[in-house]
C-alpha cells in the first residue's frame, strides 16, 4: 500500500488517488480516456479547511484575527491541505480512505478524512473535518480540473456546461463576492453560485461523454476561463466563507460533505 498512488478500479473505470500529493484524484479514466487534467497541481484537489479566496487571509476567531499565509497575494486560496502529505488508513479494488492532521499555519487541531469510491459509472468522494480539541470555522470543498477536450480525432468538440442556478454571487473587482446575489449571467465563468437543492451541475463532451456534479451542497463555483481545462467546484460555502457563512466543527459535530461524478456514455 503506496502513499504516494493508489490506483482503484471498477468495470472500464480507473481512478488514481496520490495521498502524497495533497490527497488529490490525480486522474479518472473511463474506457481508457483521462477525464482530468494532469500534471502535480491538476487532477482533482479537496479544499479544506476553507474554499476559494479569503480576504487578506484574514478571518475572526470570537474577538481574535487569525492571520493565512497569502498563498494567492492578496489573499488566502484553496486551503492548507492541497500542499501536504496525507496518510492511508485503508484501500480495497474500489476504495481509499485517507486522513490528514491539520498543522501550522491552520491554527487549529484537527483530522480530515476523505473516502473515495469508485463504481464502473460513478465516482464519489465523501470528507470530513473533526476536532477533539478547540472549536473551528471551516468549509470543505472539492477542486477539480476537467479536460476541455478528450482528445482524439472523434472528439472535435470542446466541452459543454449546463446548469440552473438560482442565483450568483456578484463578483468584485478583488474576485470576491460582494455579498449582492445577481441573475445568473452566461460564462465565461469565475464565479460560484447558488443551488439550494444540492449541486446539480452536467458536462457533455459531445459524442463522447456526458458527466454530472451532483453534491447536496448549495454552493458550487464555475471556472472555465483556461484553455485546458474547466472546473466544476461544489463546496460548503462561497468564497471568503470563513468570514461570511462559516460551518462550525466541534468536538461532537464533525463537518461533513460529498460529491459524485456520475457518467454515461453518448
Amino acid at each position: 500500500m503506496s502513499d504516494d498512488e493508489i490506483t482503484l478500479a471498477a468495470g472500464d473505470a480507473e481512478v488514481t488517488v496520490q495521498p502524497g500529493n495533497g490527497g488529490r484524484v490525480g486522474g479518472l479514466r473511463v474506457d481508457g480516456v483521462e477525464l482530468l487534467r494532469q500534471g502535480e497541481r491538476f487532477g482533482c484537489f479537496p479544499m479544506v479547511p476553507w474554499c476559494g479566496r479569503t480576504r487578506d487571509g484574514r478571518f475572526l476567531d470570537g474577538g481574535t484575527v487569525r492571520q493565512l499565509p497569502l498563498n494567492s497575494p492578496p489573499h488566502a486560496i484553496h486551503g492548507t491541505v492541497r500542499d501536504g502529505a496525507w496518510r492511508v488508513a485503508r484501500t480495497t479494488a474500489d476504495e481509499a480512505v485517507i486522513t490528514y492532521d491539520l498543522v501550522e499555519p491552520w491554527p487549529y487541531a484537527g483530522r480530515v478524512t476523505q473516502l473515495v469510491a469508485l463504481t464502473p459509472d460513478s465516482l464519489t468522494l465523501t470528507m470530513s473535518v473533526e476536532t477533539y480539541a478547540d472549536s473551528f470555522p471551516a468549509q470543505i470543498g472539492w477542486h477539480p480540473w476537467f479536460n476541455r477536450n478528450l482528445g482524439g480525432a472523434d472528439a472535435p468538440a470542446e466541452v459543454q456546461v449546463a446548469f440552473t442556478p438560482a442565483w450568483q454571487e456578484e463578483r468584485g473587482d478583488d474576485h470576491l463576492p460582494t455579498g449582492e446575489r445577481i441573475e445568473p449571467s452566461p460564462g465565461p465563468w469565475d464565479d460560484c453560485f447558488g443551488m439550494p437543492g444540492g449541486v446539480d451541475v452536467t458536462l457533455t463532451w459531445p459524442q463522447r461523454l456526458e458527466l454530472k456534479v451532483t453534491s447536496p451542497e448549495e454552493w458550487v463555483v464555475v471556472y472555465d476561463e483556461q484553455d485546458a481545462a474547466v472546473c466544476v467546484e461544489p463546496q460548503t460555502g462561497p468564497p471568503n466563507g470563513l468570514n461570511t457563512l462559516p460551518r462550525l466543527v466541534t468536538p461532537i459535530e464533525p463537518l461533513e460533505a460529498t460529491m459524485t461524478w456520475s457518467w454515461r456514455a453518448l
